[in-house]
């Protein structure tokens, strides 16, 4: 009878450790998987030997497949020399800093995991400059360098898309409370109260006064009425108000408009009336960077300016209204892609503009400062939300359905996170 309790016994404890064991091994696998960064994101495991399975358009050129790595996590800038805004694109097997579950201020046409992309590949890149090493934005750093300062972004909107990625990067920090918006929701503003920073958007798309008749959708009534040599006071009457300023042109210049100067028509663009006089949209835009960096040279108001150059689309086989569409997966390495001839024109009418006014600021003590972010954003053509613009397109559809795609503004995250890379760079230059 002894030894028959001792068996038992025995039995009893042997279960009990084992029980002790599988409970101690799934406590450990819960940790692991709520302290992960990346939970969030497409169960794939990302390596240097072993990429994402993809899904790849193959009515495309072949997709090259670039294995090259780096990880520049912990890295900081070694020769302040060095052109930051020449480089190519690296694997980033960290990914980004946040996802589309951890930041709500993601707008839903920039969402794409949530919308439905298939694919994640897109965010396992970052911008390396060919001759330094370029950190990510440091949250902590970035809200230290911009406490009791305001930052305005002022433009179209991929500044609004910009906006967002800075908002997501800083939120791993602190999360931003939004203290203004008008009643589109195209001029906003958000506080960092602990750091008594502001963020502020400024719509203003074409910089110079402007009467536009147009949809959310685009679609025109009327065209657009363009003031070259008047400025929008949107943005002029705050300008005071701002220590920081990101500013830029773009595509709206390429829109079908009547020019005045001195309020009396000088031309057109694209307006079809015999009566009046071809100019182009190069002319405005020479005009109305010429009306914008002047009125900012000539200020008594000192920002640190960030003067951004355009950015480039990725249609293909069409424009964004007549079935063109952006679906590769992998960024371009250089050499592989050209500018095409309308951003090529509207960044030389950039670059020769800012020559003039930085020559003119450098007198007058105007920090200018130029974010030339048109080259790099080229070579990435997978990083638009393409049809995933909507949440889940395809769904009730067939796949051959004609969808609008959107291959100009950015996924989040996505490429243009680098863009605030880029920017705290500049600014911890500027600093020391």
């Amino acid at each position: 009878m002894k030894q028959l309790n001792s068996n038992l016994q025995r039995k009893v404890f042997s279960s009990v450790l084992v029980k002790f064991a599988v409970c101690f091994l799934l406590l450990g696998v819960a940790y692991r998987l709520l302290s992960s960064s990346f939970v969030q994101f497409s169960p794939v495991v990302v390596s240097e030997d072993n990429p994402p399975a993809l899904s790849v358009d193959n009515t495309l050129p072949p997709q090259i497949i670039d294995d090259r790595s780096v990880n520049l996590h912990n890295h900081t800038s070694q020769n302040e020399s060095c052109n930051l805004f020449e480089g190519e694109w690296v694997r980033d097997l960290n990914g980004p800093m946040y996802t589309n579950s951890t930041c709500y201020t993601i707008e839903a046409p920039q969402n794409c995991m949530k919308n439905g992309r298939p694919d994640s590949d897109y965010v396992y890149w970052r911008w390396n400059p060919s001759h330094c090493t370029l950190p990510k934005l440091h949250p902590s750093k970035f809200l230290e360098i911009m406490r009791d300062k305001s930052l305005a972004f002022i433009g179209d909107s991929i500044m609004r898309n910009h906006v967002q990625s800075l908002l997501c990067l800083l939120s791993q920090v602190e999360q931003a409370v939004e203290v203004y918006h008008d009643e589109p929701y195209k001029n906003r503003r958000w506080s960092f109260p602990s750091h008594h920073f502001t963020v502020s958007v400024i719509w203003a798309p074409f910089l110079t006064k402007a009467f536009t008749f147009e949809d959310d959708n685009g679609v025109s009534s009327g065209l657009i009425q363009l003031h070259l040599d008047k400025l929008d006071k949107v943005w002029t009457q705050q300008y005071e108000n701002f220590d920081y300023v990101v500013i830029a042109g773009g595509k709206w210049f390429l829109k079908s408009a009547v020019y005045y100067e001195n309020n009396a028509i000088v031309g057109c663009h694209n307006c079809h009336d015999k009566n009046i006089s071809e100019l182009g949209f190069k002319y405005a835009y020479r005009k109305a960077l010429n009306s914008t960096l002047k009125f900012i040279s000539e200020s008594k108001h000192r920002p640190y300016i960030f003067f951004r150059t355009t950015t480039p689309d990725h249609f293909e086989n069409g424009e964004w209204n007549t079935g063109g569409y952006c679906n590769r997966t992998r960024p371009f390495k250089a050499g592989e892609i050209g500018i095409n001839v309308v951003d090529e024109i509207m960044r030389n009418v950039e670059l020769e503009e800012f020559e003039w006014a930085a020559g003119r600021g450098s007198v007058n003590g105007m920090s200018l400062k130029l974010f030339d972010t048109t080259m790099l954003s080229l070579l990435r053509p997978d990083g638009h939300p393409g049809v995933y613009r909507q949440f889940h397109p395809y769904d009730g559809k067939d796949k051959e359905a004609k969808i609008q795609n959107d291959c100009l503004h950015w996924c989040l995250p996505g490429p243009i996170d680098s863009w605030n890379d880029l920017m705290m760079e500049m600014l911890l230059r500027h600093a020391r």
